[in-house]
């Protein structure tokens, strides 16, 4: 509680107690009692609750978030041109008075809903794009009185620098605004150049007028219902198309891994290939090498074949040997037959092998 409120509070307390006295004195009068000291007090309670109260008419406390406009009837103008600072100031009673302006920031609000902003009911702000679309704006606007233009907002505005000067500034440079971008634009990509351009507009309309605009904060865009349908419509069809396109380069990645697959198969079988063919072609040469080594080592030695040929027989196998001019060799047909067919009790002896011819050697 700051000095001059006190103080009224003593004055209003003293002119209580003149009151009680002038009635208690008039009952003491009423019944026939002395009552000259009761209005010795009287009168000096009410000269004491005057003088008091002429004092608390000419203190005035100005808060720090306050400005204090002094209407005075001594100025020729007046008023006083210079606004009352912060702190105890005098002013001369009961021909000057002080109207209190709050320099702190206050919040103007145009929402489309009924229990937000000073406005009651829809308060939104109703716009058309630059495409004919009508778009509702909700925006709040942050704002503060100058304290050196304090005195002329007073006397242009009063008290009604809300309601008459915010508000209607506000709306109508929203509306200029948006009707210069397109309704995508609004919502979406210049969304913020929209912003910063109303903020600029409106800081040039408002500091004449004595107002600082602190912030100015674009709440909510709201489209009529056939645009917000054909919006959601559109976001669906953009959304099936980015899957479709989705399908697609999924697809197209299963066929590119697919075909470096089968590159890679086909590498694999060239690789494969191209080893085969290289150890036929060793095998050849080793074989072709064999060969060379064994025609060489018959030509020093022409015997040496037959002599292969016995070493390559089974040890088990009958054999006749035909006679020089026919050198055949043929399986002993009955001798086979009798050792696959029924078998005799007892072992028939083995024929003594026929010599074999000496091979003629050629003259």
């Amino acid at each position: 509680m700051d000095f001059a409120t006190a103080l009224r509070g003593l004055v209003a307390l003293l002119w209580l107690v003149v009151v009680v006295l002038i009635g208690l004195a008039v009952l003491r009068a009423s019944r026939g009692q002395k009552v000259k000291a009761l209005s010795t007090t009287i009168l000096v309670t009410a000269i004491l609750a005057v003088v008091l109260t002429t004092v608390s008419a000419g203190l005035v406390f100005i808060r720090p978030e306050e400005r204090g406009v002094v209407i005075s009837a001594l100025e020729p103008k007046g008023y006083r041109e210079q606004a009352l600072q912060p702190g105890l100031r005098w002013i001369i009673p009961y021909f000057e008075s002080v109207e209190r302006y709050p320099i702190s920031r206050q919040t103007y609000t145009m929402s489309i809903a009924a229990i937000e902003g000073q406005v009651q009911g829809d308060d939104s702000v109703a716009a058309r794009t630059s495409d004919g679309q009508e778009i509702f704006v909700d925006a709040s606007v942050i704002y503060a009185i100058d304290p050196v233009q304090v005195v002329q907002l007073h006397i242009d505005w009063q008290d009604r620098y809300t309601l008459e000067l915010v508000r209607p500034l506000a709306r109508g440079i929203i509306r200029d605004a948006v009707s210069q971008f397109g309704v995508e634009e609004v919502y979406s990509t210049n969304r913020f150049e929209l912003v910063d351009q109303i903020k600029e507009s409106m800081t040039l309309k408002l500091q004449p007028n004595g107002i600082t605009l602190a912030e100015f904060v674009l709440r909510n865009i709201t489209f009529s219902p056939e645009y917000a349908a054909s919006v959601e419509q559109k976001q669906i069809a953009e959304q099936l198309a980015q899957q479709a396109a989705f399908v697609v380069e999924q697809r197209r990645q299963e066929a590119e891994q697919a075909r470096q697959v089968a590159e890679g198969a086909a590498d694999a079988a060239a690789i494969r290939a191209e080893g085969q063919a290289r150890a036929r072609i060793l095998e050849a040469e080793a074989e072709k090498q064999a060969l060379e080594l064994i025609a060489s080592a018959l030509e020093d030695n022409p015997d040496l074949l037959t002599y292969q040929y016995i070493t390559k027989l089974a040890p088990g196998v009958q054999v006749m040997l035909v006679p020089n001019n026919a050198p055949y060799l043929l399986p002993l047909p009955t001798l086979e037959s009798a050792e696959t067919s029924s078998p005799s009790p007892l072992p028939s002896p083995e024929p003594e092998p026929t010599p074999l011819p000496t091979p003629e050697t050629s003259p």
